[in-house]
């Protein structure tokens, strides 16, 4: 005769002996998910003063490419007009000041931005607001095709464009006097023009739609401020 209480007791450590490898492994995945979220934080605070100082290093050495005969640079942040403080882990539009050797004021550099042909093409510009010119650019980070879209790096004939490229304000200080245009390698005849690259035309466009982006909003607003810039150093 089958005695219930035995049968009870059966299944019960058999449901047991089940459930136990399951939770094992849950405890298992549970540690190994804890593990790996400590050494992810532990690795980036690890991280975290080395790569800022090779932006440092790199915005630097970029600043010093689109402003000519810059030695030394001050960050600002644009707010409401004004110059400011930079924050950290901000999203404040941040300004460079570019200075010679004698602490004199010689131009602002900037980001700007837009898509290219494989993703965003990142870029940093250099004012000259005694000329009302683009000085030069340099491009911070990419994913164009290599051979064909890096041309926008590589082709001097291309990087000659931001020597001194037209970016005079209207009357009002509002906009750009003329809009800094894209036309066909070769057929560039005004000084607001950039001549595209064959074969890599889509990334060159992109070039010449992020400093216009950049340069219609951001120069009417540096307009008021370069005196404030040139006693900055």
């Amino acid at each position: 005769m089958n005695n219930p209480e035995a049968n009870d007791e059966v299944s019960t450590t058999k449901e047991h002996q089940a459930d136990t490898p399951s939770l094992r492994m849950i405890s298992v995945l549970t540690g190994i998910a804890m593990l790996s979220g400590f050494l992810v934080v532990f690795t980036s605070q690890l991280t975290a003063p080395a790569i800022a100082e090779n932006q440092r290093i790199a915005i630097e050495q970029a600043v010093s490419k689109v402003i000519p005969n810059s030695v030394s640079h001050r960050e600002f942040a644009l707010v409401d007009g004004q110059l400011g403080v930079v924050e950290k882990g901000s999203n404040q539009k941040i300004v460079y000041a570019g200075y010679d050797s004698d602490g004199e004021f010689l131009g602002i550099a900037s980001r700007a931005s837009a898509q290219g042909y494989a993703g965003m093409i990142y870029l940093l510009y250099g004012y000259d607001p005694f000329c009302q010119c683009i000085r030069g650019i340099k491009v911070l980070k990419m994913t164009e095709t290599p051979g064909l879209g890096d041309k926008i790096i590589t082709d001097k004939k291309f990087q000659k464009n931001f020597e001194q490229l037209d970016v005079q304000l209207n009357k009002k200080h509002s906009a750009l006097k003329n809009k800094i245009t894209m036309v066909k390698q070769g057929s560039k005849k005004n000084d607001w023009e950039i001549d595209a690259i064959s074969g890599a035309s889509i990334s060159s466009n992109a070039v010449g739609k992020a400093l216009n982006q950049s340069a219609q909003v951001l120069l009417p607003e540096l307009y008021p401020l370069i005196e404030q810039l040139k006693q900055a150093e």
